[in-house]
């Protein structure tokens, strides 16, 4: 017999899908028995929650209390990035190992790195833009025309200002 779900009870469930696709019904089907709510339900409150993430992967945080299911996403700075590069959408079956030729500008890096200070282990906020300007040097972007380990450089060496916060 199932355990019963305690109504005051809040399970928080992590779910890493790929944007407007539904299709992560068998993958919730097990957690959802659980806790009293439909999986195909839960994946189309998915779909509406992720829609302007266009063909991305992205983790999704479904928190439920009372049967009630509120869906939150919380992106990656990798996806932050893409969105910042405005890159069209792209059919992820049939192309592969995409390298972003873009240019961003360092403003946009200091929006991404401050929208994801809460999840960085740094301890400034200048830490965090060497995060993102890891990730984008990973991803290979430029920013502001320049290649991204070399800002690294100059934060490093004080030739660039970082903000406090």
């Amino acid at each position: 017999m199932l355990p019963k779900l305690d109504p005051k009870e809040i399970k928080v469930l992590y779910q890493r899908c790929t944007c407007r696709e539904v299709g992560t019904t068998s993958v919730l089907a097990p957690k959802m028995g659980l806790l009293c709510r439909s999986p195909k339900k839960v994946d189309d409150d998915f779909a509406k929650a992720t829609g302007d993430w266009k063909v991305l992967r992205i983790t999704v945080k479904l928190t439920i209390q009372k049967r009630q299911a509120q869906i939150e996403v919380v992106p990656s700075p990798s996806a932050l990035i893409i969105k910042a590069l405005k890159e069209p959408s792209r059919d992820r079956k049939k192309q592969k190992n995409i390298n972003y030729s873009g240019n961003i500008t360092f403003d946009e890096i200091v929006n991404i790195a401050r929208q994801m200070r809460h999840r960085s282990l740094a301890r400034e906020l200048s830490g965090t833009i060497k995060e993102i300007l890891g990730t984008a040097q990973s991803m290979g972007c430029n920013v502001d025309g320049c290649y991204p380990h070399g800002i690294i450089d100059d934060i490093n060496s004080g030739a660039v200002e970082c903000p406090a916060s």
